[in-house]
């Protein structure tokens, strides 16, 4: 018990040197009227304006016979107001540390006795507590004027769900904005990767809007228990890789498009172990190189994104197989029979790529590189969607098959096993180099800087799919196209 009060005493001490920060950063905010004023718009102005437009929707939709939709568009301006005001976290928390160095109030900051942990969180919550303060009370504003206009009253689960939403949505910006802080040394950087959080946080508002339409607001759990775990994710990131003498060290950035080139190919062209630690000597570039050594060492480097796309790769299939139970397809959907031309005339839907070798395996190759390219915007998490909804399709249309009559093992070891065997493996190991990518902005390997990680590990990626992914997936489409049918016709 001693050791325990101890621990919680040392804490309690923490965290009061730690708001020590906080209180300095709130009342330096308070008085900047270039932040408080739009603040104070989105929290005053914009829920009148909602509850206005929520007012008349209501009136206009009744003449139509569209009440329902009146019905469900008030739940969406209630999470819109909630979200507006915390996004002025966002420019806060990109002032926090590269802001004061370039107004050369950083050096008497951390030149105090506060630990980098003490100094992350009073920074933190600095720049969470206005933007929260303000979006707890725009939503009290917008539900104050529906009562009184509307005499409407949220469910009390929803209330809850948008107030954790909103605060669980201002952590990740906020812990993430710190990050970037912490790793640029301009504030037109630290703006440009701004959008690396914008962008994600946006196609969630979206995603969180369609749910508030169809009113299944039991999903709004789900998202927020992803909320908390990319909140651990970035604070507990933010707190390893915060380090003050290196904050003081960093020269200012600049944009070097030759210099980044080089980078790149002198990543891509080294050993993996000579770019973190040059002192081991360089080989020749070779394929014999490539496939014995460098392989191996990127793989090994990308275990743990690796063992997260195949984790997600997993409950993708499960929760596909689950809703196929809860959402049976009509009697007669799925034909299981399958004639000797069915591979031949597959019809042209558009989206889907001609069922011949090259197509398939360049569509593929393509939805991978977008994967790359989606991640790099999103910490990684777009890719492990893209990766998520063919894996989920394969679940549901497996847990369809006993409902029809067959086996859904017999299904997978026809359809998908023959050529899945290689191309899943392929898609796994492309999503996990993409995880490694995004997630390389926020955290760049020891001794590089931003960039250099970023480009390392673009680098890997590239690497990675020209001579392992890029075979495999020609393997897959040859498997694909001429084996994967006549195993099909041949049991079916």
């Amino acid at each position: 018990m001693n050791a325990i009060g101890t621990i919680a005493q040392s804490r309690w001490a923490s965290f009061k040197r730690a708001w020590i920060i906080t209180r300095r950063e709130v009342r330096d905010t308070g008085r900047d009227w270039r932040l408080m004023i739009p603040i104070a718009l989105l929290t005053l102005v914009f829920p009148a304006l909602m509850q206005f437009t929520a007012h008349i929707t209501q009136n206009w939709v009744r003449r139509w016979g569209g009440e329902i939709v009146g019905e469900r568009i008030i739940p969406f301006l209630l999470m819109i107001v909630g979200f507006f005001p915390i996004s002025f976290s966002l420019v806060i928390a990109l002032e926090t540390f590269v802001g004061e160095k370039e107004r050369h109030s950083l050096e008497p900051l951390l030149a105090t006795p506060l630990t980098n942990g003490e100094l992350y969180w009073g920074k933190t919550l600095a720049a969470m507590i206005p933007p929260v303060c303000a979006s707890y009370l725009g939503l009290a504003v917008y539900l104050l004027g529906l009562f009184f206009s509307l005499g409407w009253k949220p469910p009390l689960q929803l209330l809850i769900q948008v107030v954790l939403l909103t605060t669980a949505e201002a952590l990740v910006m906020v812990s993430g904005a710190v990050v970037i802080s912490s790793q640029t040394t301009s504030v037109r950087a630290a703006n440009i990767l701004a959008s690396f959080i914008i962008i994600p946080m946006t196609l969630l508002v979206q995603g969180e809007s369609i749910i508030m339409f169809w009113a299944n607001y039991g999903v709004l759990w789900w998202i927020l228990a992803a909320l908390i775990a990319i909140d651990m994710v970035l604070v507990r990131m933010g707190i390893r890789i915060f380090d003050r003498e290196e904050l003081l060290g960093q020269d200012i950035d600049q944009l070097n498009i030759k210099k980044a080139g080089a980078y790149l190919i002198g990543f891509f062209l080294k050993p993996p172990q000579a770019v973190l630690n040059p002192s081991s000597g360089a080989a020749p570039f070779t394929l014999a190189r490539v496939y014995r050594r460098d392989l191996p060492r990127i793989l090994k480097r990308s275990l743990t994104p690796i063992g997260v796309a195949s984790v997600v790769q997993v409950i993708a299939f499960i929760v596909g197989w689950a809703y196929a139970t809860q959402y049976p397809l009509p009697e007669g959907t799925i034909v299981l029979n399958v004639a000797e031309d069915a591979f031949e005339n597959i019809p042209d839907v558009g989206f889907l790529p001609s069922f011949d070798v090259w197509s398939i395996m360049f569509h593929n190759l393509r939805v991978l590189a977008l994967e790359a390219l989606l991640g790099l915007f999103s910490f990684g998490t777009i890719a492990l969607v893209l990766l998520m909804i063919p894996t989920a399709i394969i679940g549901f249309f497996a847990g369809q098959a006993p409902l029809m009559g067959a086996s859904p093992w017999l299904f997978l070891g026809t359809f998908i096993l023959p050529h899945g065997i290689v191309e899943l493996p392929a898609a796994v190991i492309a999503t996990g180099l993409a995880v490694r990518l995004g997630a390389s902005i926020i955290s760049p390997p020891p001794g590089l800087s931003l960039s250099q990680g970023v480009l390392l590990a673009l680098a890997d990626f590239i690497k990675v799919l020209v001579f392992l992914v890029l075979p495999l997936l020609i393997v897959a489409a040859m498997l694909e196209v001429w084996l994967t049918p006549w195993i099909v016709i041949q049991v079916w």
